[in-house]
Protein backbone atom coordinates (compact mmCIF):
# COMPACT_ATOMS: atom_id res chain seq x y z
CA UNK A 1 0.00 0.00 0.00
CA UNK A 2 1.44 3.40 -0.97
CA UNK A 3 1.81 6.21 1.55
CA UNK A 4 -1.24 8.17 0.35
CA UNK A 5 -3.48 5.12 0.53
CA UNK A 6 -2.10 4.30 3.97
CA UNK A 7 -2.86 7.83 5.10
CA UNK A 8 -6.43 7.61 3.82
CA UNK A 9 -7.07 4.35 5.69
CA UNK A 10 -5.45 5.72 8.86
CA UNK A 11 -7.57 8.87 8.73
CA UNK A 12 -10.70 6.82 8.11
CA UNK A 13 -9.91 4.63 11.13
CA UNK A 14 -9.43 7.71 13.33
CA UNK A 15 -12.84 9.00 12.21
CA UNK A 16 -14.52 5.61 12.72
CA UNK A 17 -13.07 5.26 16.24
CA UNK A 18 -14.42 8.68 17.14
CA UNK A 19 -17.91 7.78 15.94
CA UNK A 20 -17.84 4.47 17.82
CA UNK A 21 -16.75 6.17 21.02
CA UNK A 22 -19.67 8.60 20.83
CA UNK A 23 -22.32 6.05 19.86
CA UNK A 24 -21.28 3.14 22.08
CA UNK A 25 -20.63 5.10 25.25
CA UNK A 26 -17.37 5.30 27.16
CA UNK A 27 -17.72 2.07 29.16
CA UNK A 28 -18.55 -0.20 26.23
CA UNK A 29 -15.97 1.51 24.03
CA UNK A 30 -13.16 1.12 26.60
CA UNK A 31 -13.98 -2.53 27.26
CA UNK A 32 -14.48 -3.84 23.71
CA UNK A 33 -13.63 -1.30 21.01
CA UNK A 34 -10.65 0.64 22.32
CA UNK A 35 -8.33 -2.40 21.96
CA UNK A 36 -9.13 -2.67 18.22
CA UNK A 37 -6.12 -1.74 16.08
CA UNK A 38 -5.51 -1.25 12.38
CA UNK A 39 -3.42 -4.17 11.11
CA UNK A 40 -0.57 -4.00 8.63
CA UNK A 41 -1.68 -5.08 5.18
CA UNK A 42 -4.88 -3.06 5.24
CA UNK A 43 -5.85 -1.41 1.96
CA UNK A 44 -8.51 1.08 0.92
CA UNK A 45 -10.54 -1.89 -0.36
CA UNK A 46 -9.89 -4.44 2.39
CA UNK A 47 -9.46 -3.10 5.92
CA UNK A 48 -7.96 -5.42 8.55
CA UNK A 49 -8.59 -4.83 12.24
CA UNK A 50 -7.03 -6.76 15.09
CA UNK A 51 -7.86 -7.54 18.72
CA UNK A 52 -5.70 -9.12 21.43
CA UNK A 53 -7.86 -12.22 22.09
CA UNK A 54 -10.12 -14.54 20.14
CA UNK A 55 -12.94 -13.95 22.62
CA UNK A 56 -12.86 -10.19 22.03
CA UNK A 57 -12.57 -10.73 18.29
CA UNK A 58 -15.70 -12.89 18.24
CA UNK A 59 -17.65 -10.42 20.38
CA UNK A 60 -16.84 -7.47 18.13
CA UNK A 61 -17.65 -9.59 15.04
CA UNK A 62 -21.06 -10.47 16.47
CA UNK A 63 -21.95 -6.95 17.56
CA UNK A 64 -20.05 -4.51 15.33
CA UNK A 65 -18.97 -6.16 12.07
CA UNK A 66 -21.75 -4.55 10.02
CA UNK A 67 -21.42 -1.22 11.75
CA UNK A 68 -17.67 -1.09 11.09
CA UNK A 69 -18.20 -1.73 7.39
CA UNK A 70 -20.84 1.02 7.19
CA UNK A 71 -18.66 3.49 9.10
CA UNK A 72 -15.64 2.87 6.85
CA UNK A 73 -17.74 3.12 3.69
CA UNK A 74 -19.11 6.47 4.84
CA UNK A 75 -15.52 7.80 4.76
CA UNK A 76 -13.98 5.58 2.07
CA UNK A 77 -16.70 4.39 -0.37
CA UNK A 78 -14.26 1.98 -2.02
CA UNK A 79 -13.98 -0.20 1.10
CA UNK A 80 -15.32 -3.67 0.19
CA UNK A 81 -14.65 -5.55 3.41
CA UNK A 82 -13.60 -5.09 7.03
CA UNK A 83 -11.94 -8.18 8.49
CA UNK A 84 -11.59 -8.75 12.24
CA UNK A 85 -8.76 -10.99 13.40
CA UNK A 86 -6.88 -11.90 16.55
CA UNK A 87 -3.43 -10.32 16.79
CA UNK A 88 -1.39 -12.19 19.37
CA UNK A 89 1.96 -12.61 17.64
CA UNK A 90 4.66 -10.07 16.79
CA UNK A 91 3.71 -6.50 17.70
CA UNK A 92 5.10 -5.25 14.37
CA UNK A 93 2.02 -6.74 12.67
CA UNK A 94 0.07 -3.83 14.09
CA UNK A 95 0.14 -0.87 11.77
CA UNK A 96 2.67 1.65 13.03
CA UNK A 97 2.32 4.16 10.21
CA UNK A 98 -0.35 6.06 12.10
CA UNK A 99 2.11 6.95 14.84
CA UNK A 100 5.03 7.38 12.43
CA UNK A 101 3.17 9.76 10.11
CA UNK A 102 1.30 12.19 12.34
CA UNK A 103 0.44 14.45 9.42
CA UNK A 104 -1.83 11.73 8.09
CA UNK A 105 -3.95 11.66 11.22
CA UNK A 106 -5.92 14.73 12.27
CA UNK A 107 -4.41 16.15 15.46
CA UNK A 108 -6.59 15.91 18.55
CA UNK A 109 -8.88 18.88 18.96
CA UNK A 110 -8.04 21.37 21.67
CA UNK A 111 -9.89 20.68 24.89
CA UNK A 112 -11.10 24.26 24.78
CA UNK A 113 -12.44 23.90 21.22
CA UNK A 114 -13.83 20.34 21.17
CA UNK A 115 -14.79 18.74 17.86
CA UNK A 116 -18.53 18.28 18.20
CA UNK A 117 -20.27 15.79 15.93
CA UNK A 118 -21.95 17.79 13.13
CA UNK A 119 -24.68 15.13 12.86
CA UNK A 120 -25.91 16.15 16.32
CA UNK A 121 -27.35 19.55 15.46
CA UNK A 122 -30.54 21.30 16.53
CA UNK A 123 -31.81 21.05 12.94
CA UNK A 124 -31.53 17.26 13.04
CA UNK A 125 -33.17 16.80 16.43
CA UNK A 126 -36.76 15.59 16.02
CA UNK A 127 -39.03 17.42 18.46
CA UNK A 128 -42.37 16.52 20.01
CA UNK A 129 -44.07 16.86 23.40
CA UNK A 130 -41.73 14.34 25.06
CA UNK A 131 -38.60 16.47 24.53
CA UNK A 132 -39.77 19.99 23.63
CA UNK A 133 -38.80 21.63 26.95
CA UNK A 134 -35.31 20.12 26.86
CA UNK A 135 -34.89 21.15 23.21
CA UNK A 136 -35.99 24.76 23.77
CA UNK A 137 -33.88 25.05 26.92
CA UNK A 138 -30.85 23.76 25.03
CA UNK A 139 -31.35 26.29 22.24
CA UNK A 140 -31.63 29.06 24.82
CA UNK A 141 -28.40 27.92 26.47
CA UNK A 142 -26.57 28.25 23.14
CA UNK A 143 -27.71 31.84 22.50
CA UNK A 144 -25.13 34.67 22.76
CA UNK A 145 -25.21 37.00 25.73
CA UNK A 146 -25.90 36.30 29.38
CA UNK A 147 -27.48 32.84 29.82
CA UNK A 148 -31.10 32.85 31.02
CA UNK A 149 -30.29 30.10 33.51
CA UNK A 150 -27.36 27.96 34.62
CA UNK A 151 -26.90 25.12 35.11
CA UNK A 152 -29.08 23.39 32.55
CA UNK A 153 -29.68 19.86 33.81
CA UNK A 154 -30.90 17.34 31.22
CA UNK A 155 -32.04 13.93 32.39
CA UNK A 156 -33.37 10.91 30.51
CA UNK A 157 -32.79 7.21 30.04
CA UNK A 158 -30.11 5.82 27.76
CA UNK A 159 -30.36 6.74 24.09
CA UNK A 160 -33.10 9.40 24.36
CA UNK A 161 -31.12 12.37 22.98
CA UNK A 162 -29.19 13.97 25.85
CA UNK A 163 -25.81 13.71 24.14
CA UNK A 164 -27.31 14.93 20.85
CA UNK A 165 -28.52 18.12 22.56
CA UNK A 166 -25.19 18.68 24.30
CA UNK A 167 -23.31 18.48 20.99
CA UNK A 168 -25.88 20.84 19.43
CA UNK A 169 -25.39 23.35 22.27
CA UNK A 170 -21.62 23.22 21.89
CA UNK A 171 -21.61 23.62 18.11
CA UNK A 172 -24.13 26.46 18.08
CA UNK A 173 -22.49 28.35 20.92
CA UNK A 174 -18.99 28.19 19.41
CA UNK A 175 -20.28 29.14 15.95
CA UNK A 176 -22.00 32.21 17.39
CA UNK A 177 -18.97 33.06 19.57
CA UNK A 178 -15.79 32.32 17.56
CA UNK A 179 -13.54 33.47 20.38
CA UNK A 180 -15.27 31.45 23.08
CA UNK A 181 -13.96 28.29 24.74
CA UNK A 182 -15.75 25.13 25.79
CA UNK A 183 -15.11 21.75 27.38
CA UNK A 184 -17.27 18.66 26.87
CA UNK A 185 -16.34 15.75 29.11
CA UNK A 186 -17.97 12.69 30.62
CA UNK A 187 -18.19 12.47 34.42
CA UNK A 188 -15.86 9.47 34.35
CA UNK A 189 -13.28 11.50 32.43
CA UNK A 190 -13.72 14.39 34.87
CA UNK A 191 -13.03 11.97 37.73
CA UNK A 192 -10.03 10.41 35.98
CA UNK A 193 -8.41 13.78 35.24
CA UNK A 194 -9.04 14.97 38.81
CA UNK A 195 -7.41 11.86 40.28
CA UNK A 196 -4.44 12.30 37.93
CA UNK A 197 -4.11 15.92 39.04
CA UNK A 198 -4.13 14.80 42.68
CA UNK A 199 -1.40 12.24 42.01
CA UNK A 200 0.68 14.81 40.13
CA UNK A 201 0.02 17.43 42.80
CA UNK A 202 -1.26 19.76 40.11
CA UNK A 203 -4.90 20.32 41.05
CA UNK A 204 -4.52 24.07 40.50
CA UNK A 205 -3.97 23.59 36.74
CA UNK A 206 -6.93 21.20 36.59
CA UNK A 207 -9.23 23.67 38.35
CA UNK A 208 -8.00 26.63 36.33
CA UNK A 209 -8.53 24.85 33.01
CA UNK A 210 -12.10 23.82 33.84
CA UNK A 211 -13.21 27.09 35.37
CA UNK A 212 -11.68 29.36 32.74
CA UNK A 213 -13.84 28.20 29.83
CA UNK A 214 -17.08 29.88 28.75
CA UNK A 215 -19.09 26.67 28.42
CA UNK A 216 -18.63 23.51 30.48
CA UNK A 217 -20.62 20.36 29.68
CA UNK A 218 -20.45 17.19 31.74
CA UNK A 219 -22.24 14.04 30.55
CA UNK A 220 -23.32 10.92 32.49
CA UNK A 221 -23.04 12.61 35.87
CA UNK A 222 -24.50 9.59 37.68
CA UNK A 223 -21.14 7.80 37.43
CA UNK A 224 -19.50 9.93 40.13
CA UNK A 225 -22.06 8.87 42.73
CA UNK A 226 -20.28 7.89 45.96
CA UNK A 227 -16.97 9.48 44.89
CA UNK A 228 -16.70 12.04 47.70
CA UNK A 229 -13.50 13.82 46.65
CA UNK A 230 -14.65 14.14 43.03
CA UNK A 231 -18.05 15.42 44.15
CA UNK A 232 -16.40 18.02 46.35
CA UNK A 233 -14.38 19.37 43.44
CA UNK A 234 -17.42 19.22 41.17
CA UNK A 235 -19.49 21.13 43.76
CA UNK A 236 -16.95 23.96 43.83
CA UNK A 237 -16.82 24.01 40.02
CA UNK A 238 -20.62 24.36 39.88
CA UNK A 239 -20.47 27.20 42.39
CA UNK A 240 -17.75 28.99 40.40
CA UNK A 241 -19.76 28.81 37.18
CA UNK A 242 -22.97 29.96 38.83
CA UNK A 243 -21.23 32.86 40.56
CA UNK A 244 -19.57 33.95 37.32
CA UNK A 245 -22.80 33.64 35.32
CA UNK A 246 -21.19 31.15 32.95
CA UNK A 247 -22.84 28.33 31.01
CA UNK A 248 -22.92 24.92 32.65
CA UNK A 249 -24.75 21.95 31.14
CA UNK A 250 -25.13 18.65 32.99
CA UNK A 251 -26.66 15.40 31.73
CA UNK A 252 -27.59 12.32 33.74
CA UNK A 253 -29.96 9.38 33.65
CA UNK A 254 -32.19 10.69 36.48
CA UNK A 255 -33.30 13.88 38.21
CA UNK A 256 -30.87 15.56 40.69
CA UNK A 257 -32.84 14.45 43.75
CA UNK A 258 -32.83 10.83 42.51
CA UNK A 259 -29.05 10.55 42.02
CA UNK A 260 -27.61 7.78 44.17
CA UNK A 261 -24.57 8.50 46.35
CA UNK A 262 -24.76 12.28 45.93
CA UNK A 263 -24.56 14.80 48.74
CA UNK A 264 -27.84 16.70 49.28
CA UNK A 265 -26.11 20.07 48.86
CA UNK A 266 -24.79 19.06 45.42
CA UNK A 267 -28.17 17.68 44.31
CA UNK A 268 -29.73 20.96 45.51
CA UNK A 269 -27.22 23.02 43.53
CA UNK A 270 -27.86 21.03 40.37
CA UNK A 271 -31.59 21.48 40.76
CA UNK A 272 -31.34 25.24 41.26
CA UNK A 273 -31.04 25.94 37.53
CA UNK A 274 -33.39 24.52 34.92
CA UNK A 275 -34.10 20.80 35.14
CA UNK A 276 -35.51 19.39 31.88
CA UNK A 277 -36.42 15.77 31.31
CA UNK A 278 -36.73 13.82 28.06
CA UNK A 279 -39.41 11.17 28.23
CA UNK A 280 -39.28 7.95 26.16
CA UNK A 281 -40.17 8.58 22.52
CA UNK A 282 -43.77 7.80 21.61
CA UNK A 283 -44.75 6.00 18.42
CA UNK A 284 -45.18 9.04 16.17
CA UNK A 285 -41.85 10.47 17.31
CA UNK A 286 -40.13 7.15 16.62
CA UNK A 287 -41.62 7.17 13.12
CA UNK A 288 -40.40 10.73 12.58
CA UNK A 289 -36.90 9.77 13.74
CA UNK A 290 -36.76 6.88 11.26
CA UNK A 291 -37.93 9.25 8.52
CA UNK A 292 -35.22 11.76 9.44
CA UNK A 293 -32.55 9.06 9.36
CA UNK A 294 -33.76 7.95 5.93
CA UNK A 295 -33.09 11.47 4.62
CA UNK A 296 -29.40 10.59 4.99
CA UNK A 297 -29.93 7.43 2.94
CA UNK A 298 -31.44 8.65 -0.36
CA UNK A 299 -30.65 5.35 -2.09
CA UNK A 300 -32.56 3.30 0.50
CA UNK A 301 -36.18 2.36 -0.15
CA UNK A 302 -37.98 1.47 3.07
CA UNK A 303 -41.65 0.49 2.79
CA UNK A 304 -44.09 2.14 5.19
CA UNK A 305 -44.87 -1.27 6.66
CA UNK A 306 -41.20 -1.66 7.67
CA UNK A 307 -41.14 1.85 9.16
CA UNK A 308 -44.22 0.85 11.18
CA UNK A 309 -42.57 -2.39 12.26
CA UNK A 310 -39.41 -0.70 13.55
CA UNK A 311 -41.28 2.17 15.18
CA UNK A 312 -43.83 -0.04 16.89
CA UNK A 313 -41.51 -2.78 18.11
CA UNK A 314 -38.37 -0.91 19.20
CA UNK A 315 -39.59 1.29 22.02
CA UNK A 316 -36.76 1.23 24.57
CA UNK A 317 -34.63 4.07 23.20
CA UNK A 318 -33.85 6.06 20.08
CA UNK A 319 -30.27 4.81 19.83
CA UNK A 320 -31.45 1.21 19.58
CA UNK A 321 -33.99 2.22 16.94
CA UNK A 322 -31.30 3.92 14.84
CA UNK A 323 -28.99 0.94 15.30
CA UNK A 324 -31.68 -1.45 14.06
CA UNK A 325 -32.24 0.70 10.98
CA UNK A 326 -28.49 0.81 10.25
CA UNK A 327 -28.24 -2.96 10.63
CA UNK A 328 -31.21 -3.55 8.36
CA UNK A 329 -29.77 -1.33 5.62
CA UNK A 330 -26.32 -2.92 5.97
CA UNK A 331 -27.68 -6.46 5.66
CA UNK A 332 -29.75 -5.49 2.61
CA UNK A 333 -26.70 -3.92 0.93
CA UNK A 334 -24.40 -6.82 1.74
CA UNK A 335 -26.86 -9.47 0.57
CA UNK A 336 -28.30 -7.47 -2.37
CA UNK A 337 -31.79 -7.98 -0.95
CA UNK A 338 -34.83 -5.74 -1.16
CA UNK A 339 -36.04 -4.57 2.24
CA UNK A 340 -39.47 -6.02 2.98
CA UNK A 341 -41.31 -6.76 6.21
CA UNK A 342 -40.27 -10.42 6.06
CA UNK A 343 -36.65 -9.46 5.42
CA UNK A 344 -36.77 -7.06 8.39
CA UNK A 345 -38.29 -9.70 10.68
CA UNK A 346 -35.69 -12.29 9.64
CA UNK A 347 -32.79 -9.83 9.96
CA UNK A 348 -33.82 -8.21 13.24
CA UNK A 349 -35.58 -11.15 14.83
CA UNK A 350 -33.78 -11.08 18.18
CA UNK A 351 -33.84 -7.29 18.37
CA UNK A 352 -37.56 -7.17 17.65
CA UNK A 353 -38.40 -9.94 20.09
CA UNK A 354 -36.37 -8.47 22.94
CA UNK A 355 -37.77 -4.97 22.41
CA UNK A 356 -41.34 -6.03 21.92
CA UNK A 357 -44.05 -5.60 24.50
CA UNK A 358 -45.77 -8.96 24.75
CA UNK A 359 -48.96 -8.49 22.75
CA UNK A 360 -51.27 -11.51 22.61
CA UNK A 361 -53.58 -12.59 19.82
CA UNK A 362 -56.51 -12.28 22.22
CA UNK A 363 -55.61 -8.62 22.82
CA UNK A 364 -55.42 -8.06 19.07
CA UNK A 365 -58.81 -9.67 18.49
CA UNK A 366 -60.40 -7.56 21.25
CA UNK A 367 -58.87 -4.35 19.90
CA UNK A 368 -59.91 -5.09 16.30
CA UNK A 369 -63.47 -6.08 17.26
CA UNK A 370 -63.83 -2.89 19.33
CA UNK A 371 -62.41 -0.71 16.56
CA UNK A 372 -64.78 -2.12 13.93
CA UNK A 373 -67.74 -2.53 16.32
CA UNK A 374 -67.87 -6.31 15.95
CA UNK A 375 -68.15 -9.23 18.32
CA UNK A 376 -64.87 -11.02 18.97
CA UNK A 377 -66.57 -14.25 17.90
CA UNK A 378 -67.11 -12.75 14.43
CA UNK A 379 -63.34 -12.82 13.85
CA UNK A 380 -63.13 -16.57 14.33
CA UNK A 381 -66.41 -17.38 12.60
CA UNK A 382 -66.90 -18.69 9.05
CA UNK A 383 -68.70 -15.53 7.93
CA UNK A 384 -67.20 -14.06 4.76
CA UNK A 385 -68.94 -10.72 4.45
CA UNK A 386 -66.44 -7.95 3.73
CA UNK A 387 -67.46 -6.12 6.92
CA UNK A 388 -66.12 -9.10 8.88
CA UNK A 389 -63.53 -10.60 6.52
CA UNK A 390 -61.50 -7.37 6.23
CA UNK A 391 -61.19 -6.82 10.03
CA UNK A 392 -60.29 -10.51 10.35
CA UNK A 393 -57.48 -10.04 7.82
CA UNK A 394 -56.28 -6.96 9.69
CA UNK A 395 -56.25 -8.94 12.94
CA UNK A 396 -54.21 -11.71 11.29
CA UNK A 397 -51.83 -9.11 9.86
CA UNK A 398 -51.32 -7.59 13.31
CA UNK A 399 -50.85 -11.02 14.85
CA UNK A 400 -48.05 -11.72 12.37
CA UNK A 401 -46.41 -8.34 12.98
CA UNK A 402 -46.85 -7.94 16.72
CA UNK A 403 -46.47 -11.46 18.09
CA UNK A 404 -43.94 -14.24 17.79
CA UNK A 405 -46.60 -16.87 17.02
CA UNK A 406 -46.08 -19.07 13.96
CA UNK A 407 -48.44 -18.94 10.98
CA UNK A 408 -50.16 -22.24 11.91
CA UNK A 409 -50.62 -20.99 15.50
CA UNK A 410 -52.19 -17.76 14.24
CA UNK A 411 -54.49 -19.73 11.94
CA UNK A 412 -55.67 -21.91 14.80
CA UNK A 413 -56.52 -18.82 16.88
CA UNK A 414 -58.78 -17.61 14.03
CA UNK A 415 -61.17 -20.54 13.94
CA UNK A 416 -58.72 -23.24 12.88
CA UNK A 417 -57.76 -21.64 9.56
CA UNK A 418 -54.86 -22.90 7.46
CA UNK A 419 -51.50 -21.06 7.51
CA UNK A 420 -51.96 -20.21 3.81
CA UNK A 421 -55.03 -18.17 4.78
CA UNK A 422 -52.88 -16.15 7.19
CA UNK A 423 -50.26 -15.55 4.48
CA UNK A 424 -52.99 -14.35 2.10
CA UNK A 425 -54.38 -12.01 4.79
CA UNK A 426 -50.97 -10.49 5.54
CA UNK A 427 -50.20 -9.87 1.87
CA UNK A 428 -53.66 -8.47 1.22
CA UNK A 429 -53.43 -5.94 4.05
CA UNK A 430 -49.91 -4.94 3.02
CA UNK A 431 -51.24 -4.27 -0.48
CA UNK A 432 -54.28 -2.37 0.78
CA UNK A 433 -52.22 -0.20 3.12
CA UNK A 434 -50.36 1.19 0.11
CA UNK A 435 -53.62 2.03 -1.69
CA UNK A 436 -56.35 2.61 0.88
CA UNK A 437 -55.96 5.51 3.31
CA UNK A 438 -58.73 4.23 5.59
CA UNK A 439 -57.21 0.76 5.93
CA UNK A 440 -53.77 2.24 6.56
CA UNK A 441 -55.19 4.61 9.17
CA UNK A 442 -57.04 1.79 10.93
CA UNK A 443 -53.87 -0.32 11.11
CA UNK A 444 -51.85 2.59 12.46
CA UNK A 445 -54.47 3.36 15.09
CA UNK A 446 -54.63 -0.27 16.21
CA UNK A 447 -50.85 -0.55 16.40
CA UNK A 448 -50.71 2.56 18.61
CA UNK A 449 -53.37 1.08 20.87
CA UNK A 450 -51.71 -2.32 21.15
CA UNK A 451 -48.14 -1.05 21.52
CA UNK A 452 -49.11 1.82 23.84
Amino acid sequence: MDRNELGAVAKAWTHVRGNLRRSAGQRLFDQWLKPVVLVEGSTAQDVRLGLPSSFMTQWVKNHYADRLLLEFRAVLPEVASVTLETVTDEPQRVLKAVAEAPAMVPPPASAERPAFDPRFSFQRFVVDTTNRVAFNASKAMALPGVPQFSPLYLHAGTGQGKTHLMHAIGQTFLEANPGATAIYVTAERFMFEFVQALRNRDTHAFKTRLRSVDLLMIDDLQFIGGKDATQEEFFHTVNEFMSAGKRLVIAADRAPQALEGFEPRLAGRLGSGLVADIRPAELELRRAIVARKLEDMPAVSLPEAVVDLLSARITSNVRELEGALNRLVAYANLSNETITVDFAVNTLGEVLRSAQRRVTIDEIQRAVSTHFDLKQLDLISERRAVAIARPRQIAMYLAKRLTTRSLPEIGRKFGGRDHSTVIHAVRRIEDLRAKDVEIDGAVRSLMRTLEG
